[in-house]
């Protein structure tokens, strides 16, 4: 041999990547070739001709690899017709071996073993579809035969495909091939089986493909989609489920299973996961349980599903009955409450399960991959094709022709999608044909590349990284494309894909911008009220017409909408109430958007814009603060404007409010409750944005309230200084907090329960002291709870004071220690429980605290029977008596049962009984006393958890109600109407539409904490 025809210049020159190993082939089929030649075969190549012929090949390391085993195999063997031909082969029949060995180094090996398929491969003769079954055959012959037949044909198509000079081009021609060669593995298949299995010939079966193979566009490797029916003949006798079961299972076994005899490959998996009730649901059933089924149960995606099912091998008469059934189901599916919603859901889903280092690799299921393509489609064909039967097509790219001709996708996009889905398709194609294995992930490309979001970064990556990367090496080449072209394509066809979706299904709704070119397209009036329905629009009409007014004339801010608005209503889509969200979207446009900076904001930060129209679509409360201060929409920009202020930064505010404001009662209580509705709206805005947690909102909003308050007491007592023309106060106040204010437990829409305690200044009178200490109460509950602007005022809450309603609003130290030492029950024992100093004179609010409320809370000794029985009365007629008339007693989150009051009580009574001996159980707040009475076993883990988990929930609950409805007089009580369930569920961060699940959730959670506290408070 020649020492040029194997120097490593020309090796690397042919594209070959291991050189060392490169040499030792190339030697090796020189030798082979040789021999050949010795024994009297016409060689009418060398591995010159090899070398140039194998410049094409995704890998010619592996194709020769591959061709030197074979030739040694062929000198080997008594195959002399069959080495005839391969060794006097001409380049066109070289050319196929060379090109299937190196795209595939599976199929590489499976020509050196089933050698005598070599000849197929070097004639290029047509595959072979007809599949006869020698039904005199045992079974294990018949499977292998069918196998066989099967790999023979898969030779064929991929030689073919390998061949092509534009793999692009020939790609839905590649999957019509395959998805023709599987339905007639299927029918013989479902012969074979149907022969097996006794008493088949009373069942009717019917093979129906679902998913790709439905759609003819399935993969060289991938599961095969099916659903079976079922139906059974005039004279049949049995149990017909069990046979259709039995025939059902061994069509997949003689496709799939390892069987005893058969030495051929398995074929493919057959995933039945689409059939009614998934994998949970019988592997076969008649049309009639079906119907039922898909009329009564189907959620809908199924319908979309359904799409692509497509008859394929058994009973014709079987098989029209359930294409009679399904076809109006599928052209109607649209019309369902929330169909495209919850197949977008469905979508997203796939999306988040995706593992973190493949998210950036994957073909099929990642962001602007294959998916994306056929939900673009499929949903535009499923919205649409309720009225245009022409839409009524199955196959993605055909969908897209057809779509584009009827006006529904312009020719320019529809052009750009075709040309991005088959490419991603060939991609998909050449990573399973390497090892015939199952994958749609995209070569790893570096350590450090892979993990990136390609959709908002760029992909760092250097070329000799690249050109070390033997499998990006393979694809690019089966491409010819170089590595970074490929790397970069990949990229860039992921991103056009994901914007085309918005391009095409949500630009159009923009009537006003769909003649800025001579492709654009214009949707019929019927056409654009489908779409809007379709986002989730109850009122199609209305949404047009905001759209319509957004998107008209020249201003700034319409033309901003222009840019936003597909994006806008795809977010708030995603919402429970997009009517109200497009309503909201409209109103601040309208007040806001034409001067300022906020608009602008919104079109530079997508983040900020997207967790705007979750408020606006979700939380009525908040949509209407925004309204209020149009500044807060730059704070869903930036996480730390979302973050609760600190007590020092709300001081600062309330201290300048003081020097300010001094003189004006109207304008200070203004502009203090402004200060609570902007603190509400900005831990609500953290919370529903996931900023925050719970807990860190429900302390935000208790240090908002001891703050306000601390300021409104200081502004009462500095005006009746004034007014009085005193040098000092007569009188010191302290605020003791309570209830869920003195736990740091306050909702959003919660009241003050509180205490005022006060104590005479030093050489002040009592009666002047007392006189002094009214005034301060009275300006106080004024100044927070009295008329003031347009403000919410906050309500303070005092019945919990010393004999309730009945007793003064304020009382002196010496007072409150008198009346808890001789007459307190056990009922303010309790309550005393959650007090906390809150607001004024610390050393007179801590010293109440120290002196008069820790003895009598905690150190009051084991509870007798009288006061536990006291306690259990007290709660029972709360229940009976505090529920707002016509609210059932399971559909308050407060006092209903299994509530926030059940778990509360059951807490503090063990708080009572038990405190005095352990000091950490001394605390206000109610879940760091369930951990303290489970770590010291009072309450067991699972008692401990259902009432922790219940809380959480009533407590999330009753905070999420009120953003939603914005109303407080409903905070308290769970919507029987599905839909504002579901509003609520979206504010703890559910999906939309899930109001039911999540109301039997709710309920099913407070039944299981309702039998713990009846357990361990009644005693029952």
């Amino acid at each position: 041999m020649e020492q040029s025809v194997v120097s490593s210049a020309t090796l690397i020159r042919a594209g070959f990547n291991h050189i060392s190993r490169a040499i030792k082939d190339a030697a090796r089929l020189n030798d082979t070739l040789e021999t050949a030649r010795a024994n009297g075969y016409d060689c009418a190549w060398s591995v010159t001709d090899f070398l140039e012929w194998s410049r094409y090949a995704a890998d010619p390391d592996s194709a020769l690899w591959h061709v030197a085993d074979i030739s040694h195999k062929l000198c080997s063997t008594e195959h002399e017709g069959i080495a005839q031909l391969f060794f006097g082969g001409d380049e066109d029949e070289i050319s196929r071996v060379i090109a299937i060995c190196g795209v595939s180094d599976f199929l590489g090996r499976f020509l050196t073993s089933e050698i005598s398929l070599l000849a197929e491969v070097l004639e290029g003769a047509m595959p072979r579809l007809d599949m006869p079954v020698d039904t005199h055959a045992k079974y294990d012959q018949q499977v292998q035969t069918l196998r066989m037949t099967y790999w023979r044909n898969i030779l064929h198509i991929v030689a073919d495909d390998a061949m092509s000079a534009n793999p692009l081009d020939i790609q839905p021609v590649v999957s019509k091939r395959m998805s023709t060669l599987i339905d007639a593995t299927l029918r013989s298949a479902l012969i074979i089986a149907q022969q097996k299995v006794p008493n088949s010939n009373g069942c009717k079966f019917a093979v129906f493909a679902m998913g790709k193979l439905g759609a003819e566009e399935i993969n060289y490797v991938s599961d095969v989609d099916l659903v079976y029916l079922v139906d059974k003949t005039e004279d049949f006798s049995g149990d017909l489920i069990a046979v259709g079961t039995h025939i059902g299972s061994t069509l997949q076994a003689v496709c799939s299973a390892i069987i005893p005899g058969v030495t051929a490959p398995s074929l493919w998996d057959i995933d039945t996961a689409l059939r009614p009730e998934g994998k949970a649901g019988a592997l076969v059933r008649t049309v009639e349980s079906a119907k039922v089924y898909y009329t009564n149960w189907a959620e809908n995606w199924e319908f979309q599903a359904l799409l692509k099912a497509r008859f394929v091998a058994g009973d014709d008469d079987v098989a029209r009955d359930f294409e009679n059934l399904i076809h109006p189901l599928v052209w109607s599916a649209s019309s369902r409450k929330n169909f495209v919603y919850d197949c977008r859901a469905m979508r997203r889903r796939v999306e988040e399960h995706i593992a973190m280092d493949h998210k950036d690799r994957e073909i099929k299921l990642g962001k602007g991959g294959l998916r994306d393509v056929e939900f673009t489609v499929q949903m535009l064909q499923l919205v649409h094709g309720r009225t245009d039967e022409h839409l009524h097509t199955k196959n993605t790219l055909e969908s897209l022709k057809v779509l584009a001709h009827r006006g529904y996708v312009n020719r320019e996009q529809a052009h750009d999608l075709s040309e991005d889905y088959r490419f991603l398709r060939v991609l998909e194609h050449r990573q399973q044909l390497w090892n015939m294995r199952r994958t749609h992930l995209f070569p790893k490309i570096s350590s450090g590349s892979d993990s990136i979001d390609i959709f908002t970064r760029t992909r760092r990556i250097s070329d000799i990284e690249l050109a070390q990367n033997s499998d990006i090496l393979r694809l690019a080449r089966s491409l010819s494309l170089t590595p970074r072209q490929l790397v970069e394509r990949f990229d860039s066809v992921r991103r056009q894909v994901r914007q085309l979706h918005m391009d095409i299904y949500y630009r159009p709704m923009l009537p006003n911008i769909s003649q800025m070119s001579d492709d654009d397209i214009t949707l019929t009036e019927e056409a654009m009220r489908a779409r809007f329905e379709s986002v989730g629009f109850a009122d199609p009409e209305a949404a047009m017409r905001h759209v319509h007014v957004l998107t008209s004339g020249i201003s700034r801010s319409s033309r901003i909408n222009q840019i936003l608005l597909p994006t806008i209503l795809l977010w708030i889509g995603n919402g429970q109430n997009p009517d109200m969200g497009l309503m909201m979207w409209r109103r601040w446009v309208e007040t806001y958007g034409g001067s300022g900076p906020y608009l602008g904001f919104l079109r530079d930060s997508p983040t900020a814009l997207k967790r705007m129209c979750h408020v606006l679509a979700n939380s009525r409360y908040l949509s209407d603060a925004i309204m209020k201060s149009p500044e807060s929409v730059t704070w869903l920009g930036d996480e730390s404007l979302l973050a609760p202020r600190s007590s020092e930064s709300l001081h600062k505010r309330t201290d300048m409010m003081l020097q300010r404001f001094a003189d004006s009662q109207t304008e200070f209580s203004t502009l203090l409750r402004a200060l609570r509705r902007r603190e509400i709206e900005r831990v609500g805005l953290g919370w529903m944005s996931s900023v925050i947690s719970s807990q860190d909102a429900l302390k935000a909003m208790t240090r908002v309230y001891d703050v306000i308050i601390d300021a409104a007491l200081e502004w009462a007592t500095a005006k009746i200084c004034a007014d009085e023309q005193l040098d000092f106060p007569l009188s010191r106040m302290a605020v003791i907090a309570m209830g869920r204010y003195g736990g740091e437990e306050i909702n959003f829409s919660s009241d003050a329960d509180l205490m005022l305690v006060y104590e005479a200044h030093e050489g002040s009178e009592d009666i002047e002291a007392r006189q002094f200490a009214q005034k301060q109460a009275e300006l106080l509950r004024e100044v927070l709870s009295g008329f003031a602007g347009t403000e919410q005022k906050l309500d303070l809450d005092m019945d919990l004071r010393p004999e309730g309603k009945n007793g003064p609003i304020v009382r002196s130290y010496a007072s409150y220690s008198e009346y808890y030492a001789s007459w307190s029950q056990t009922w303010e024992k309790q309550a005393l429980l959650r007090a906390r100093f809150a607001a004024g004179d610390k050393e007179l609010g801590q010293r109440f605290i120290n002196d008069i409320a820790n003895p009598i809370r905690y150190n009051c000794g084991k509870l007798t029977e009288q006061e536990i029985n006291s306690i259990q009365k007290l709660k029972a007629r709360m229940e009976s008596e505090r529920l707002p008339r016509g609210v059932r007693n399971d559909r308050h989150i407060k006092l209903g049962k299994g509530g926030l009051s059940d778990v509360e009580w059951t807490v503090q009574l063990l708080q009572l009984q038990y405190a005095y001996q352990w000091e950490e159980l001394q605390t206000t707040h109610t879940l760091d006393a369930l951990d303290i009475l489970e770590r010291r076993e009072v309450l067991c883990q699972h008692d401990a958890k259902i009432l922790r988990h219940t809380w959480k929930l009533c407590t999330d609950l009753r905070n999420a109600s009120f953003l939603w409805s914005g109303r407080v007089s409903q905070a308290d009580i769970i919507p029987d109407d599905y839909f504002d369930m579901g509003g609520i569920a979206v504010c703890l961060g559910h999906s939309a539409h899930r109001g039911l699940q999540f109301m039997d959730d709710i309920i099913r959670t407070m039944r299981k904490c309702r039998e713990v506290v009846n357990r361990l408070f009644y005693g029952a």
